[in-house]
């Protein structure tokens, strides 16, 4: 049996979930995979073990790929786990501004992961505010670099204890916010909430290196078929999740992260789509991580797109 390593930058969230599904649900398995996770921490950290060989594939946002892969040179992207810009920003719950209200922000401390936070910076600069003028500051969440240490329930903590002002994560920290009563949803692009051009700031994917396709295509294959089968078995019974969550998570996540999933479930789609891909392009060139203009081949491993739609046993 071959066997696979997956580096995920977050195990408790609905935004990797299907990567971890395809785990826990034995999809790895059917195709003949012995395949395991990791978590490692942050996005880009990631991305750096499977450009030195360490793990076969990464789960995690797209932009977060280019410190270690500069240019798009030498990986690929495989499959979106999700679509859209996953994080949400949760303030207070006595915050004064109504959803979607960006100049209400200012002066604002606000919480966010290495790499993640360039999504809402950018979002912040296209929504009008003045980051400087504005006194808006996105900062470091002390504590979630420690092993083992979710950001979104540790943000959301950390918004508890009064040490930020609100956090961008994704949805299961917000989730846990929202229902503990301590946090609001103030943004969530894929919902209409912040500027339209957001939704398509980054994507959730499936990653691995030009190397490992070249040296094994078979098991790249083979990964790609399970998460799309952990994405459709979730679709078909969105049940599923809350078992995988009782198995991993927390107790008081482990009770959200059903309901979590199945409000994603629309955007549990596997295509890379070239809407996807000129975002991507736009927002890493806004924010100063990519200098040229890689076209959709550089990034996406074209020879494997049939995969998405086919039927899968």
């Amino acid at each position: 049996m071959k066997i696979a390593r997956i580096a995920v930058p977050d195990f408790v969230t609905n935004s990797y979930f299907p990567a971890i599904a395809a785990v826990e649900l034995g999809l790895f398995a059917k195709e003949g995979v012995e395949a395991r996770y990791e978590l490692i921490f942050p996005n880009n950290r990631a991305y750096e073990v499977l450009r030195d060989g360490g793990v076969d594939f990464v789960a995690g946002p797209a932009h977060a790929l280019l410190p270690a892969f500069p240019e798009w040179r030498g990986a690929k992207l495989l499959v979106a786990l999700s679509q859209g810009t996953f994080w949400m920003l949760v303030m207070r719950a006595d915050f004064a501004g109504a959803p979607g209200d960006v100049n209400a922000l200012k002066g604002k401390r606000i919480g966010a992961a290495p790499f993640v936070d360039l999504t809402l910076k950018q979002l912040l600069i296209d929504a009008g505010v003045d980051m400087v003028a504005d006194d808006v500051q996105i900062v470091p969440v002390p504590g979630a670099h420690d092993p083992g240490v979710s950001f979104g329930v540790h943000a959301a903590k950390a918004l508890a204890e009064g040490h930020i002002d609100g956090f961008w994560a994704n949805a299961m920290g917000a989730e846990n916010a929202v229902q503990s009563g301590v946090g609001k949803v103030i943004l969530d692009v894929r919902r209409g909430l912040g500027p339209a051009a957001a939704f398509h700031y980054t994507i959730p994917v499936l990653a691995t290196t030009d190397q490992a396709i070249a040296r094994d295509p078979d098991l790249i294959a083979s990964g790609m078929r399970a998460v799309m089968a952990a994405q459709r078995a979730l679709k078909a019974d969105p049940g599923l999740a809350a078992q995988i969550g009782a198995k991993l998570f927390p107790k008081a996540e482990a009770a959200l992260i059903g309901n979590v999933v199945a409000r994603d479930l629309p955007f549990y789609a596997p295509d890379i789509t070239d809407a996807a891909v000129a975002g991507l392009v736009r927002f890493t060139r806004a924010v100063g991580m990519l200098k040229g203009s890689p076209t959709r081949a550089d990034m996406v491993a074209e020879a494997f797109s049939p995969l998405w739609s086919a039927p899968i046993p």
